[in-house]
């Protein structure tokens, strides 16, 4: 599957422009880490960018991936994305458990991508200029993008193998780059 159709499939199923965001931003930091960890930048940005395609009509578990997955494998898509996209929801790890790059990747960025988005929306300037430190700091409060699983954002760290501050730094250049 072509990037092109990869957003028009994405744009056919969700409507909401925040739900679009995410998943640009979790592309742009798959297709980071896909440099970072040698694997196909082709292949690691289409589970970013379709990892979350199915969310508007299938919200609730285990639905929500596995309804997506079938309509992947109807189209073809390489069973590599697919399986990244089924292993970053915990209902399907058994199945799909997070023993690959790309699943590590995505399951690490997915959760850390949204909320340094917030962060970024109260901040005067965005993304610009934006540490880890002011990152970590809103995690403590636990109020501040409160539906953000900061328990997934820590394991995410540890399945790459970063300290927290490291991963946290490499997504914010991802999407620095992204909005460039």
């Amino acid at each position: 599957m072509s990037r092109d159709e990869a957003y028009s499939l994405l744009t056919e199923h969700t409507k909401s422009e925040s739900l679009i965001g995410h998943a640009l931003s979790v592309e742009a930091a798959m297709r980071h880490y896909a440099g970072r960890l040698d694997g196909d930048a082709g292949l690691w940005s289409l589970a970013g960018l379709l990892h979350d395609f199915d969310y508007e009509r299938w919200p609730e578990e285990p639905e929500h991936t596995r309804e997506g997955a079938n309509i992947l494998r109807a189209r073809g898509v390489d069973e590599e994305v697919v399986g990244a996209i089924l292993s970053h929801a915990k209902w399907n790890q058994t199945e799909y458990p997070l023993d690959r790059p790309i699943r590590k990747a995505l399951f690490a960025v997915d959760e850390l991508c949204g909320f340094i988005t917030a962060v970024a929306y109260v901040r005067p300037n965005g993304l610009d200029g934006m540490k880890a430190k002011s990152v970590r700091k809103k995690l403590k409060a636990k109020n501040f993008a409160a539906a953000v699983s900061r328990e997934d954002i820590d394991q995410g760290a540890a399945l790459l193998g970063m300290d927290l501050n490291e991963h946290i730094t490499e997504v914010i250049i991802a999407l620095q780059k992204a909005t460039k």
